[in-house]
C-alpha cells in the first residue's frame, strides 16, 4: 500500500458518459463521480483517497451514511457508478471551511489528523504473524505511490522497467555479510523495525528457506563488497491472498518472486534491478516491458490476466513501473518507482488486502 495523504488538489471536470446528473472529477489520472455542478475546471477542494477509513461524522456531513465499504460501511474504496470507476472522494469537508485551498494545495498539506482519516490495515492471518524482536539494522521496503496520483514522476521517453505486481504478501529480508545474520519481516513489521523470530510456521520463514534466499543473499554480498544485502519479494499463493496463481502456500512451498534488491555499500544504499543479479538463482517477477516511457502502455499493461502461473487464471493485479538507472524523484522525495492498479482488480469481490 502507499501512504495516506489527504491532500487539497486542483480538479479537472469532465462529463459523465452515462449519467446526466453525475460528472467525474479527476485529481491527477484518479476520478471521482461528483454530482453535476458541483465542481468547476481549475477549483480546489479535498481528495480522500482509497484506503482511507473516515469518522462516522465525516461520513454523516458527506452523505454517506451506509454506502461505504467494511464491516462498519467506513472505508473508502474504488466502485463503479454508473459504468465509470470512481476512485477515492473529492469533498469540501465544513472542518476545512475558511481554509485556502490553493495554498494548501501549493503547500502540499495533508489534512488527514484534522479530519481523523487513518489508513485501513487489514487483520493479518495467524501464518503471517508470528513473535517479533527489535530490528533497527533491517533494510525495509518501501512505500510505493499509485502513478494516477503522481502522474508526472516519469517523462516522456525515461528508460523504464515494467513488472507485473503480485497479489501476495511482501517478504523482506536483509542479510548481514560480518555475522552471516538473517533478518525476515514483512513490509508492515518492517516499516516498524520489527524482525519475525524464526519459526517454522511462519509464512515468510517458509517461503525464505524454501527457496534458498540466506544462500543467495550471502553470494550477493559477497560478489558486490556488501556489508547487507537486502532481497525484496512477493510471497504468494493459495491461503496469502483471493489471488493464488495456481500455488497452495499452505499445502506445500509457498510462491516467491523476487522484485528489488539493495546492497548497503559501505553506509551508502544502491537498489538493483533483480533481473540483473538474480536471474537463473531465485524466481522473479515478470517482466512485461523494457524501454521508453509511455503512459498508455503502462496503463494498459496494468489490466489483463496474470502471468505468473503460465495459465492465465485470473486478473493481473496491475504494474509497478521503475526508471532503469533507479533515479530520484523530486516529486515523491525518493527512487522514481510507481505501482498502477488494474480496475478489474479493484473492483473484484471478496477480495483480501494483508500486508
Amino acid at each position: 500500500m502507499s501512504a495516506l495523504r489527504v491532500t487539497a488538489e486542483r480538479l479537472t471536470i469532465l462529463d459523465h458518459p452515462d449519467a446526466d446528473a453525475l460528472e467525474l472529477a479527476q485529481v491527477g489520472l484518479y476520478r471521482a463521480v461528483v454530482a453535476k455542478g458541483a465542481y468547476r475546471t481549475g477549483e480546489f477542494a479535498v481528495y480522500i483517497p482509497e484506503q482511507s477509513v473516515l469518522p462516522d461524522a465525516l461520513i454523516g456531513e458527506l452523505g454517506l451514511t451506509g454506502r461505504l465499504a467494511g464491516s462498519r460501511r467506513n472505508r473508502v474504496r474504488a466502485v463503479r457508478l454508473r459504468g465509470e470507476l470512481s476512485q477515492g472522494i473529492v469533498c469540501r469537508p465544513g472542518a476545512l471551511d475558511g481554509v485556502d485551498l490553493e495554498r494548501a494545495a501549493a503547500d502540499d498539506t495533508d489534512f488527514a489528523d484534522l479530519l481523523e482519516i487513518v489508513k485501513w490495515v487489514p487483520p493479518v492471518p495467524v501464518s503471517m504473524s508470528g513473535d517479533v524482536d527489535a530490528a533497527p539494522d533491517l533494510l525495509p521496503w518501501i512505500d510505493i505511490e499509485n502513478l494516477k496520483r503522481y502522474p508526472d514522476v516519469f517523462a516522456p521517453g525515461d528508460l523504464v522497467t515494467v513488472t507485473e505486481k503480485l497479489h501476495g504478501t511482501a517478504c523482506c529480508l536483509t542479510y548481514h555479510a560480518s555475522s552471516g545474520r538473517v533478518q525476515v519481516t514483512s513490509k508492515g513489521l518492517g516499516a516498524r523495525q520489527l524482525a519475525l523470530r524464526e519459526a517454522d510456521g511462519n509464512l515468510y520463514w517458509r517461503a525464505v528457506r524454501g527457496h534458498g534466499l540466506p544462500a543467495v543473499a550471502a553470494a550477493l554480498a559477497d560478489r558486490l563488497g556488501a556489508d547487507r544485502i537486502g532481497i525484496f519479494g512477493e510471497v504468494y499463493g493459495k491461503g496469502v491472498q483471493d489471488l493464488g496463481y495456481g500455488t497452495d502456500a499452505g499445502a506445500g512451498l509457498p510462491g516467491f518472486a523476487a522484485f528489488d534488491v539493495c546492497a548497503d555499500l559501505g553506509g551508502r544504499l544502491r537498489w538493483y534491478d533483480p533481473a540483473d543479479l538474480l536471474d537463473g538463482e531465485l524466481p522473479l517477477v515478470p517482466r512485461l516491458f523494457h524501454g521508453p516511457f509511455d503512459l498508455a502502455t503502462v496503463l494498459a499493461l496494468a489490466a489483463g490476466t496474470e502471468t505468473v502461473s503460465g495459465r492465465d487464471l485470473h486478473i493481473r493485479e496491475g504494474v509497478v513501473v521503475r526508471t532503469a538507472d533507479g533515479k530520484y524523484s523530486p516529486r515523491i522525495g525518493g527512487r522514481a518507482v510507481a505501482k498502477v492498479v488494474g480496475d478489474a482488480y479493484l473492483t473484484r469481490k471478496g477480495g483480501t488486502e494483508y500486508e
